[in-house]
């Protein structure tokens, strides 16, 4: 692994979610499709992409020397109470000298490195935060809190966000201080809020984020290609 050109990059994978959703019995990071788990299938991909330099793996608690045992090549920090503590805890264990980095749920264990490299060559282009994203293509409507519909959204504008999403260090650590304890569900968002202008690039179908037991089934698909 190396850094590219002048910006030296390291991946935080958060994987301290329960995965209660799934129903698996054990921390979704730690299920397992096809002999690995998905936190194993997640960490190969950032480990053998050449523009990462550093791996943090943040794991629930009492998991952490599991997840060490898993992936021997990464730091590996316990998870706090929310996402956004999690990621903290991540970027306080980046080494010095990374300028970028990126942020990514084990929850897509399948990540090409072709996203991984048009989120690097963003960053590495000067943009500050970077996100892969993929047309929507399901009609969305919005309801109130009747479960009444009040209207359907103009989807050629909207965007399913994926990750990892990629942030210079500085920016994301600056809009984490910010934002306090804001519960958001990715980090673009604490960005966003900061002021700094997000850009997208295209994300990959496999990206599918493992949330209930039938997307295991598609897993174990995609991971026997």
């Amino acid at each position: 692994m190396a850094a590219t050109g002048q910006l030296t990059v390291a991946a935080i994978l958060v994987a301290a979610g329960d995965g209660q959703r799934l129903g698996a019995g054990v921390p979704k990071a730690f299920c397992e499709v096809a002999g690995q788990t998905l936190l194993e299938h997640a960490a190969a991909r950032f480990v053998a992409h050449p523009d990462v330099h550093d791996l943090v793996v943040v794991a629930p608690p009492s998991l952490v020397e599991s997840a060490a045992a898993l992936v021997p090549t990464a730091a590996v920090v316990a998870g706090g109470r929310t996402r956004q503590e999690s990621v903290e805890r991540g970027l306080a264990a980046l080494p010095d000298g990374v300028g970028a980095v990126l942020v990514h749920d084990v929850a897509r264990p399948f990540v090409p490195a072709e996203v991984i490299s048009r989120v690097v060559a963003a960053l590495s282009g000067g943009a500050q935060a970077v996100i892969p994203v993929l047309p929507v293509v399901d009609t969305v409507k919005r309801v109130d809190e009747s479960d009444v519909v009040v209207e359907t959204l103009d989807r050629t504008s909207l965007r399913a966000v994926q990750t990892p999403q990629g942030f210079r260090r500085a920016v994301l650590v600056a809009a984490h201080a910010a934002a306090g304890g804001s519960a958001v569900t990715d980090d673009a968002a604490l960005v966003e809020a900061f002021g700094v202008r997000v850009v997208v690039v295209e994300g990959a179908d496999e990206l599918f984020k493992i949330t209930r037991p039938w997307d295991l089934a598609l897993a174990a698909l995609v991971a026997g290609r």
